[in-house]
């Protein structure tokens, strides 16, 4: 009965799980917040600047503004805007799902400084002279047009001004927002309004008379649905006050709504077909094991995504992606402690003894190998901006659940099944034949078991690989000298603009619609299966005029509106800066815990390794001419945490195999503690790399384009990391080892037991 008990809590726990997950996945889903990548949206980052001369900005006048701009978009409805005040006088403005985007940049950067000013451009009023929180949007009584209405403090003074304009000759009253001295001239605005486009002033009315009033009304050039809105704007805007500042763009970028859900489409299927391969391969290797990998994996990216949404996190398409990865983080922690189960029943051990014995001694492995590349995503979320931090966030949330569910609810799961003692006899569900099993009689260990590997002598092979990478290396660099890198306009600032198409885009006609709005392009490339997909860079970065005109004339000609970029020269150099800074970071605090947690040569191997595989896939994005944006180098920190993981792994059985030596007299014996132990962690290498690939390839294939070169240097990062673990790391350990032993005078105690077995010193 008690037998039969586990097996019913398992198949309830189960069912209970997956019934959990069946009713409320649609509202997790629903709730979670999409990034600007996903939904459409834009993100600006203002700097602040005084608007006169002479004025300073302080931190008073920073938060001001702030508030200003948040009253602003409650005028957009935007739904959950994110307004954040950034050192160096910037305010980072987040506007997800905001339907027109041109609008919303309109209303957060104009000053709604209103003035009235004569034909010459003489200010005769400004907003100072207006009741505040008084302006409307109405309509004329007698055409019933839009019109906006204003009252000011003094009728008195309205009245002189009216009186002065209505002698001059022309007798115009000019009603303008944030005129520009210098700039802005109603001589200049009257032609554009001649040649059909809309001019920069609100209003120009004649004055014949004198008007006695407090009451003035903006009417014209408020016809139809648009100026209806623009009159609303108007009201809007006076009435959220006016900014005391100046706001420079210093970088934006805007996604259209069907980009956002074309990519979300497209990474979810991808990352659909990654994970059920992974769930396969599982089952078809593991057996039973695998299965309760499935369950738990299942149960990994469900708490992930409550969690997520605890946290109010956005999800961005780099975050999918560090979510789907998280599955091969998990995976990699039930393969460790498979791989040592099995090796465990193959010297002969129980079921259950052998439960007990790997998962016990899988666990610091595991710690260790996730430490690391939690370490690589804090270094991400401190230096990254935007989509970048979101996908520090799920990497850090995914690192988290995948090791809850991996280690504690896999363990939950297989002790039912391994304490039930149905299967004490059923090795096979387990994925070892009982042929291949010894008498636990024989006294055989599990470092002295044989596997596939044994052929290959790994200490041969890495000296003509050793020689080989450095060869790489130098031609790596003779690359990077000679092409340097193909800089995005994160690092080389400027303008990119993303154009999709129902129809094959044609580059002349393009370039003709783009020099029709006098912005012709410094370079224009195709892509897609029929050309349906452009990208258009400028070396400059566009204004936000210069961003509405062609937006506008994209949407027209191709019925998508584009997705634009835009970096100035400053965030730039500081971009690049922090991408430094945080390889840097990121690599001493690797180099330092592997030092704490084994000794100082498998840490400094180990970066050595890690700085071979990141300088890799910048040589090969070099040489192939891929473009480097700040998702590249959110890959090659990835990179950096997620290889390490490798090569602790092979490290943990190293210092096993050093136990069980103790004292090096000979340096043969170094090279079959090197040999051994990439041996005996090859295949679980091999399969954990395996899945991650099958995930980064899935997001290559099938995943949406403003990932591809993210997940390319990933795939060439795991690859690398792979070969650099096996022919890098631990045989830089082995020489380096060698070279102690030969100071030592030819003999090494490598490890001390003192006063208990419980304190060991490790050499």
């Amino acid at each position: 009965m008690k037998k039969r008990s586990r097996i019913v809590a398992l198949v309830l726990i189960t069912v209970l799980l997956f019934s959990l997950i069946g009713v409320t996945a649609k509202t997790i889903i629903k709730n979670v917040n999409l990034g600007l990548d996903l939904q459409g949206g834009f993100e600006v980052l203002y700097k602040v600047k005084p608007l006169e001369t002479g004025d300073k900005i302080d931190e008073t006048a920073v938060k001001a503004t702030s508030e200003t701009l948040e009253s602003r978009v409650n005028v957009l409805g935007v739904s959950e805007p994110k307004i954040q005040i950034e050192e160096g006088n910037r305010i980072r403005v987040q506007l997800a799902g905001v339907k027109d985007q041109n609008e919303a940049r309109e209303i957060l950067s104009t000053s709604a400084n209103l003035t009235i000013r004569d034909a010459n451009d003489k200010l005769l009023l400004s907003g100072k002279d207006l009741v505040q929180g008084a302006a409307k949007q109405g309509f004329k009584q007698n055409t019933n047009e839009p019109n906006v209405l204003l009252k000011l403090k003094s009728a008195d003074k309205f009245r002189q001004v009216t009186e002065k304009v209505s002698k001059m000759n022309p007798n115009i009253m000019v009603i303008w927002m944030d005129f520009e001295k210098g700039k802005d001239s109603y001589k200049e605005e009257v032609k554009r309004e001649q040649a059909g486009k809309q001019p920069k002033y609100v209003s120009a009315a004649t004055v014949s008379q004198p008007i006695n009033s407090s009451d003035v009304e903006i009417s014209g050039g408020f016809s139809g649905q648009e100026g209806l809105q623009r009159a609303k704007n108007i009201s809007a805007l006076l009435n959220a006050g006016s900014l005391p500042v100046k706001l420079d763009e210093i970088y934006s970028t805007s996604v259209g709504a069907q980009f956002g859900q074309d990519a979300l489409h497209k990474t979810l299927l991808a990352s659909a077909v990654g994970v059920g391969i992974i769930f396969l391969f599982m089952l078809l290797y593991y057996r039973l094991p695998g299965l309760i990998a499935v369950i738990t994996l299942s149960a990994y990216i469900y708490l992930t995504l409550v969690a997520f949404n605890m946290i109010n996190g956005v999800l961005t398409l780099p975050g999918i992606a560090a979510l789907v990865l998280g599955v091969g983080m998990a995976v990699d922690a039930n393969i460790i402690m498979y791989e040592r189960i099995k090796d465990e029943l193959k010297i002969g051990r129980s079921i259950k003894q052998a439960y007990h014995k790997g998962s016990q001694s899988s666990f610091l492995t595991i710690f260790d190998a996730n430490i690391t590349t939690v370490l690589a995503a804090l270094v991400l979320f401190v230096f990254g901006v935007s989509s970048v931090k979101g996908f520090a966030t799920m990497l850090l949330l995914a690192i988290l659940m995948s090791f809850i569910t991996s280690v504690f609810m896999t363990r939950l799961l297989l002790s039912l099944v391994v304490n039930s003692n149905m299967l004490n006899d059923k090795f096979s569900w387990f994925g070892v034949k009982p042929s291949n099993r010894y008498d636990l009689s024989e006294g055989i260990d599990v470092h002295d078991l044989h596997s596939r590997w044994d052929r290959i002598n790994f200490v041969k092979l890495a000296k003509p690989l050793l020689i080989a990478s450095a060869i790489t290396i130098l031609l790596g660099i003779a690359s990077l000298a000679i092409f340097k890198l193909n800089l995005g306009i994160d690092f080389a600032s400027g303008t990119r603009v993303d154009i999709k198409s129902a129809q094959p885009i044609k580059v002349d006609e393009l370039k003709q619609e783009l020099t029709a709005v006098n912005l012709p392009a410094d370079n224009v490339t195709l892509a897609g299966t029929n050309n349906e997909n452009g990208v258009v860079q400028y070396k400059k970065a566009l204004t936000k005029n210069e961003i509405q005109d062609l937006k506008t004339a994209i949407n027209n000609k191709y019925g998508y509106e584009p997705n634009v970029n835009t970096v100035s020269p400053i965030i730039g150099k500081e971009l690049a800066k922090n991408a430094i800074i945080a390889t840097i970071i990121a690599s001493l605090g690797i180099i330092l815990y592997v030092t704490l947690r084994f000794e100082w040569r498998m840490g400094l191997t180990s970066v050595l390794a890690l700085l071979h595989d990141a300088f890799l896939i910048v040589a090969i994005f070099s040489v192939i001419r891929m473009e480097v944006d700040m998702t590249f180098i959110a890959a090659v920190l990835t990179i950096i945490g997620y290889s390490i993981n490798d090569t602790i792994v092979t490290f943990d059985r190293v210092r096993e195999n050093l136990r069980k030596v103790r004292v090096i007299t000979a340096p043969e014996q170094i090279d079959r503690i090197v040999n051994s132990s990439i041996r005996q962690t090859m295949t679980r290498s091999i399969n954990t790399v395996l899945t991650v690939i099958i995930v980064v390839v899935a997001l290559l294939l099938f995943g949406a384009p403003s990932i591809f070169n993210f997940s390319l240097a990933l795939l060439i990062g795991l690859m690398s990391g792979v070969f650099s673990s096996i022919f890098i790391a631990v045989p830089l350990w082995g020489i380096l080892k060698k070279r102690q032993l030969k100071n030592n005078g030819g003999k090494l105690t490598v490890y001390e037991e003192k006063k208990s077995n419980e304190e060991k010193i490790y050499v």
